[in-house]
């Protein structure tokens, strides 16, 4: 497999694809759980020991990425409301479904504009006030997506009647080596 410049695919560069792509199908997977819901009253439904509800986690990790991916790294000019993330109520499935479609273009245009070789550099934000390479805070961004996916999937489980599966994280959909 070449690489951009003529030359062998570099591990910095197969990272980047292979996060990128995780994201991507983590999104879509989310998306799908959104979708999945029976109606949009139930996305803000909370149960027992239970902060946040579906609705909320969803505006989280869109929010999230579109900040730390999208406008970090992509320059997109996206301004956070990390508040907004948690104390907002009521929107519709299809509203909820626009935000994740937004964080969807924002991380396949901004890992796909990425250079490999920024992956080695420090993340151009403080995180907790440490620099941290930027390989590390991607890869961290997406076991955060992949955490809250899978509290969102159980959730919609319990809380919703005649609860469907949803195929999420499947291996079905990785790319074939070589």
């Amino acid at each position: 497999m070449a690489g951009t410049d003529g030359g062998e695919v570099t591990r910095l560069e197969i990272l980047r694809d292979s996060v990128r792509f995780m994201m991507l199908r983590d999104l879509g997977s989310l998306d799908a759980e959104i979708a999945a819901y029976p109606d949009d009253d139930s996305l803000w439904k909370v149960a027992p020991g239970i902060s946040n509800s579906t609705g909320n986690l969803s505006l989280h990790l869109a929010g999230n990425l579109r900040h730390f991916i999208g406008s970090v790294l992509g320059e997109t000019g996206y301004i956070r409301d990390r508040v907004a993330e948690f104390e907002s109520k009521g929107l519709t499935r299809d509203q909820l479904r626009l935000e994740v479609q937004l964080a969807i273009q924002d991380v396949d245009r901004s890992l796909g504009a990425m250079r490999p070789d920024q992956l080695a550099e420090p993340f151009p934000l403080p995180i907790m006030d440490r620099r941290v390479r930027t390989a590390d805070f991607l890869m961290h961004l997406a076991a955060h997506l992949t955490y809250h996916l899978g509290q969102i999937d159980y959730h919609r489980r319990l809380l919703t009647p005649d609860p469907q599966p949803v195929e999420n994280l499947s291996v079905r959909v990785l790319p074939e080596a070589g």
